[in-house]
């Protein structure tokens, strides 16, 4: 579909608008964050016009300006991000079955990890990229990716674990 820019954006939004929602959720965990995350990357993408873009194209940009939002915000809070528990109360209190949880929340243990990890964990396994696609969209090496998946795949593992009261799951044999 090639058309004028504002077509596009008007036809993207319609269609692929909860998909991006999704992605921008997948990396932020709030769905507000993700609806703003959205937002601006849409006026980052047809905030001017734009000549011969089609609707995957458009896709594209838009996902690759939500993540660098993403990862743009987590370098502007990281610093208030080592120190904030010390200073934050919990948002609630523990329950019997918070370690049930736990073990079920993924998505809270993906957005846990450094935002580079977590933009591959989310690009492989919800995007389903190879590694070459990912290292390409994220503009670094296939190695650094695989190290990331490595070390993203190892901690979450770690975190299963701790959340199973320690009994390994086998998480060092994961394939990348």
């Amino acid at each position: 579909m090639s058309g004028t820019w504002d077509a596009i954006a008007t036809t993207l939004v319609a269609e692929r608008g909860d998909a991006l929602n999704r992605y921008a959720y997948l990396l932020t965990g709030s769905a507000d964050d993700a609806a703003d995350l959205v937002q601006e990357a849409l006026v980052r993408t047809f905030g001017r016009p734009r000549m011969s873009l089609t609707l995957p194209r458009a896709e594209a940009y838009v996902r690759r300006a939500i993540l660098n939002l993403v990862i743009d915000r987590s370098r502007r809070d990281g610093r208030w991000r080592d120190v904030r528990h010390l200073v934050a109360e919990p948002d609630r209190a523990d329950a019997p079955d918070r370690a049930v949880d736990d073990r079920i929340d993924v998505a809270a243990r993906v957005r846990a990890l450094s935002p580079r990890q977590a933009a591959c964990v989310v690009l492989r396994y919800y995007d389903d990229l190879p590694v070459e696609q990912i290292a390409r969209t994220l503009g670094i090496s296939s190695g650094a990716v695989k190290r990331y998946l490595s070390d993203a795949l190892r901690s979450l593992s770690a975190q299963f674990d701790a959340a199973d009261g320690g009994t390994p799951t086998g998480g060092d044999h994961v394939r990348s």
